[in-house]
């Protein structure tokens, strides 16, 4: 007897594989770390990871379009800022902008053979000397780095076009020096994009924010900007990410 019951194809569907940021490196004078405000359905990412007995790199890129659809540009991106980014900051000895620069052409190679042609990734991504106190870093097409010093805040702009762009094209590594009690920040394009009544939280607001946060702790600096940033809007768009990332260099006992 056949049976009258028909089997049912199971259909699963298909979820995009997310990269995950590893766990902040202790730092021994300093301190880093990061906080977001949103879904993850955007494009911002970051990462940390040791590479030396006094080397930490970072990271924070903003690739162009939605979570489900640029997740394995993502992915690839953080393998490479991981592995070529570990074995270009090996040597003791290395030259760190050369390093960067390097990791910085890498980069955007791997992120248009990934995406198979342009796609504008905006990131920042620097190495920070516990020997020395200093940040080598690039800014390709990113919102500028705010650095807070004793009595004033300076940016960090553009050292070239976002990732993804052109295929040789790469950006110039630069070196500051951070000073003990002072702090590096790091926002993402929707920190600053905000708007309320079609006014702009702008970089104004975000200097302003750093310039007053408590410089105790890297994460309570990254949750006060935020949280200056979403009482200035009120309300966080729909499916909009917001990101932030400090390195505070502690002051001496």
């Amino acid at each position: 007897m056949k049976s009258l019951l028909k089997r049912r194809k199971k259909t699963t569907k298909m979820q995009a594989i997310e990269p995950v940021a590893a766990a902040f490196p202790v730092l021994a004078d300093a301190e880093i770390a990061a906080a977001f405000v949103g879904r993850r359905s955007a494009g911002d990412f970051y990462d940390s990871i040791r590479v030396g007995p006094s080397r930490v790199l970072f990271a924070l890129l903003d690739v162009a379009g939605r979570r489900a659809q640029n997740s394995n540009i993502l992915l690839a991106a953080q393998r490479v800022f991981r592995q070529v980014g570990a074995k270009l900051f090996a040597p003791e000895e290395v030259n760190e902008t050369d390093a960067l620069t390097e990791l910085c052409l890498q980069l955007n190679r791997t992120v248009i053979e990934t995406a198979g042609g342009v796609h504008s990734s905006p990131a920042f991504a620097g190495c920070y000397n516990e020997d020395l106190g200093t940040v080598c870093y690039f800014n390709a097409g990113h919102t500028p780095g705010l650095v807070r010093h004793t009595s004033s805040v300076s940016e960090l702009g553009a050292t070239g076009l976002p990732l993804g762009l052109f295929s040789h094209t790469t950006s110039d590594a630069r070196i500051i020096a951070l000073e003990p009690g002072a702090a590096l920040l790091l926002v993402s394009r929707g920190v600053v994009e905000l708007e309320n009544n079609r006014e702009e939280f702008g970089l104004r607001r975000a200097e302003e924010a750093l310039q007053t946060a408590d410089l105790t702790g890297a994460h309570d600096v990254c949750v006060y900007v935020l949280d200056c940033a979403q009482r200035f809007a009120s309300v966080l768009p729909a499916n909009e990410d917001i990101t932030a990332l400090a390195l505070v260099r502690r002051s001496p006992a």
